[in-house]
């Protein structure tokens, strides 16, 4: 179990990040206290669990929602803020292992989180800073190559949004000397991560939701006819259990320990540079994201701050300096910040499946769950909180599809599967740096 999650740790505040320092206004949800009862009941306030619990109170169901600390605490409300399309695996990938069928219906819902996202904040008047505009950025040759495969596939199931960009219209976006060129996704975006999660939290509660925030799940029964979760003040029975901790759930529910593995990246926060500093260094003030095996992503805060990201670490352990992780890197990206005042530095787990997709299923008849987005949640816990709130409301067909989605264990169990994962890295890291 985690160690925010252990029973009577106290309470837990939001990391000390730039986003938390700018967060909109939220109340402190109190913690549970007593047993209740409820129709359905959601563990985790992220991104899947907001998402699921806001599309089910807007069909009328009575929805609880569980929180080990604040909204938003996890990867949800630390995350680079970038609305990426597609998954972590390639569509081709996709259609290698599962075969056409799915990679069709994959492609048919790649671009489906950032529109529901663009329909949250206007529907529910989110002040979150969204933005469009979603860049690759290639080093190489081959990298170029990656790109135009890669747009080549999307255009051919109709997804016809990205655009090519030589060195020359890069420098439109980027003023870097960094990059080969690269790809821009005119549908992709970026927004204030935590806010995002702030708002979707009030829109839920506003529509009759109840949130408790500070109460782990310490046990989860669903064997029982109705679910049963036991927190550290009380209890809840439930007739349907949807379960989103995703990095952050610990060893709660045993029989998805195995399905996935927390990794750390790293984000940190300059000092304001200013409009006319800012706009020099990303004149369109898109987001960018290179497409290394192990990637740096940045774009601009609201208030004109470089956010820039990167670095893995598996196992979910933070390094012990982050501003001198990433600080070389931006460097290199941007050399006009050498010297720049680093204001904020942070660290967040995402949850990696070992296929790089994504999954979603059952425990029993009652219980639900999704998790796995490795590294893509953003947009993909936007899309799988529908399609669970579709198939708790009786409409299985998109849930049965990824239900179905074979998954695998990381080789070597959780004894040796970050040091597996950590060599793997190496040798594509290898083959980014010479090219192939």
């Amino acid at each position: 179990m985690i160690p925010w999650a252990k029973p009577g740790h106290g309470a837990v505040a939001h990391t000390t990040s730039y986003y938390a320092a700018s967060a909109n206004p939220s109340p402190e949800r109190p913690p549970l206290k007593g047993d209740i009862e409820i129709d359905i009941l959601v563990v985790g306030a992220g991104y899947s669990g907001l998402s699921t619990a806001l599309h089910l109170v807007e069909k009328g169901y009575k929805v609880a929602i569980i929180e080990a600390a604040r909204v938003g605490w996890g990867a949800s409300g630390r995350n680079g803020g970038q609305i990426v399309n597609g998954l972590n695996a390639s569509l081709q990938t996709i259609k290698r292992r599962y075969g056409a069928d799915t990679a069709n219906f994959v492609a048919g819902l790649v671009q489906e989180g950032g529109e529901i996202i663009r329909e949250r904040v206007k529907t529910y008047d989110i002040q979150c800073d969204l933005k469009d505009g979603n860049v690759f950025t290639a080093y190489t040759g081959a990298h170029m190559r990656e790109l135009e495969e890669r747009l080549n596939l999307w255009a051919g199931y109709g997804i016809r949004n990205q655009e090519m960009l030589d060195k020359a219209a890069l420098r439109k976006h980027i003023n870097s000397d960094a990059y080969a060129g690269g790809m821009i996704d005119h549908s992709g975006g970026h927004m204030h991560p935590l806010n995002l999660a702030l708002g979707e939290a009030a829109a839920f509660e506003k529509l009759g939701g109840t949130i408790y925030e500070q109460t782990p799940a310490v046990h989860v029964d669903t064997n029982a006819a109705k679910p049963v979760v036991k927190t550290e003040g009380g209890s809840i029975t439930c007739k349907t259990l949807v379960l989103c901790g995703n990095a952050y759930l610990g060893h709660v529910v045993p029989t998805l320990t195995p399905r996935v593995m927390p990794v750390s990246t790293q984000v940190m926060a300059t000092e304001p540079l200013g409009e006319e500093r800012a706009n020099d260094l990303l004149p369109t003030d898109v987001c960018v994201e290179d497409v290394r095996y192990i990637l740096d992503y940045f774009r601009l805060s609201g208030d004109k701050r470089m956010l820039f990201g990167g670095g893995t670490v598996y196992g979910g352990t933070d390094p012990s300096d982050i501003r001198a992780k990433l600080q070389p890197n931006m460097d290199k990206v941007f050399p006009q910040l050498r010297g720049v005042k680093i204001e904020y530095a942070w660290s967040g787990n995402f949850a990696l499946s070992f296929s790089r997709v994504p999954q979603m299923g059952r425990i029993g008849n009652n219980t639900y769950f999704a998790h796995g987005y490795s590294g893509h949640g953003v947009t993909g816990s936007h899309t799988f909180g529908r399609i669970l709130a579709e198939a708790i409301d009786g409409d299985r067909s998109r849930f049965d599809v990824f239900e179905n989605v074979p998954w695998y264990p990381f080789p070597g169990g959780r004894l040796f599967r970050v040091p597996y994962s950590v060599v793997g890295s190496w040798w594509y890291t290898l083959r980014d740096k010479l090219g192939v």
